[in-house]
């Protein structure tokens, strides 16, 4: 797959392809600004760190095939690092605060106001961000109006008849899904004959925890892991990280355009309340 800065769609929705003088000629009305948010992470002894930005940037690339040169959604550069402290230890993790993360991310939406945006998407694809994204998304609509959307790269389930309930349940780092993503995007980044096998279970007792969701056990990964994967990376094969992110990029553009298009005047209320100021 041909992706960063290379393949006709993806160079169609590039922003920082365009000149300061077509940006500001933008209709800025229905523009949607994506920021990609990868990271630099030990992903176990088979995969390089950079797996979390490739498949940000890979899933986009999937989702620009699906946009049409009318649609006005637009994709900045991403951002490679993130905080990932869960993996500090490993060589090769670069991580960064919680509070810097948040930081840059504040500038950028800042900046893109400044420039008369309207509609501000974060797309995520490093599990270890979404609270933080959560939190910086709401912040942004509240300190600068953006209208601001978040997505993750993982929230879409669009693997079920693919990979086994086993794995959707506990493959969340370097198993069998991102494998596939990164042999699909750059195979011979991929070292193949190093692909762990590694799981966790909890005990009997523990009915109600889980790794990730509402009942959340904090972790690192140290704790969960020997080899720095959770999930069968032997099983990925090329095929079905297409699969998977031609599927992924159909869904990822219907959801964009969806996001280009709404505003919140377009959401009903159905109460017959009179309407209520805090400050009266």
């Amino acid at each position: 797959m041909e992706f960063r800065y290379q393949g006709e769609a993806f160079e169609q929705k590039f922003f920082a392809r365009l000149t300061s003088k077509e940006i500001a000629e933008l209709p800025k009305q229905n523009a949607l600004i994506i920021l990609p948010v990868g990271a630099v992470e030990q992903h176990g002894p088979h995969l390089p760190v950079f797996t979390d930005s490739l498949i940000v940037e890979g899933i986009l690339h999937s989702a620009c095939k699906h946009l049409k040169e009318e649609d006005n959604i637009w994709i900045l550069p991403p951002i490679a690092y993130s905080k990932s402290i869960e993996h500090l230890g490993y060589a090769g993790t670069i991580s960064l605060s919680g509070s810097t993360l948040e930081a840059m991310i504040k500038d950028i939406a800042a900046s893109l106001k400044k420039s008369g945006f309207r509609k501000f998407v974060l797309f995520n694809s490093h599990g270890g961000n979404h609270d933080l994204l959560n939190s910086v998304a709401r912040d942004i609509r509240i300190e600068t109006g953006l209208m601001t959307f978040r997505l993750n790269s993982y929230d879409f389930n669009v693997s079920e008849d693919l990979i086994e309930e086993k794995e959707a349940a506990y493959g969340i780092h370097g198993g069998e899904i991102e494998t596939s993503f990164i042999l699909s995007f750059k195979t011979d980044w991929v070292k193949k004959e190093l692909c762990p096998d590694e799981f966790i279970q909890f005990p009997e007792s523990a009915k109600h925890l889980q790794l990730k969701g509402s009942h959340y056990v904090a972790w690192r990964m140290e704790d969960i892991s020997k080899s720095g994967v959770l999930g069968n990376a032997k099983k990925a094969s090329k095929e079905t990280g297409e699969i998977i992110a031609n599927r992924l990029g159909e869904k990822l553009a219907v959801v964009l355009r969806e996001m280009a298009e709404f505003e919140m005047d377009d959401l009903i209320n159905i109460s017959t309340e009179k309407q209520y100021s805090p400050l009266t």
